[in-house]
């Protein structure tokens, strides 16, 4: 069974930096993307960044410039370097990966890593 592992998050002061990491195990099938969502105090789940295994990358509008998202394919682990970091990005975030294997399509998640952003 797929398994997403997060890690990384915490408490940082407005202007710091966070970087986070999600290994994925489990599965021989290789992984078409993965990426990050993120659930803030609003309830509203917004995708942040999501990177294929052919290397494009998506970026929310409110991130880009600040976070940068990348991958290892071999070790089915991504990275979220968090920049900049200011109180709206405090969110618990999300890892997200897709499979698809004939035609089926597969979506995993991870149990979230809180990011707090305050001093």
């Amino acid at each position: 069974q797929v398994q997403l592992v997060e890690s990384g998050g915490g408490l940082v002061q407005p202007g710091g930096s966070l970087r986070l990491s999600c290994a994925a195990s489990g599965s021989s099938i290789m992984f078409g993307a993965m990426g990050w969502y993120r659930l803030g105090p609003g309830n509203q789940r917004e995708l942040v960044a999501v990177i294929s295994r052919g290397g494009n990358t998506n970026y929310a509008d409110s991130v880009k410039g600040r976070f940068t998202i990348s991958g290892d394919n071999a070790k089915n682990t991504v990275f979220l370097q968090m920049n900049s970091l200011n109180p709206e990005d405090t969110a618990v975030y999300y890892c997200y990966a897709r499979q698809l294997y004939g035609g089926l399509i597969s979506e995993y998640w991870g149990q979230g890593t809180q990011v707090t952003v305050s001093s």
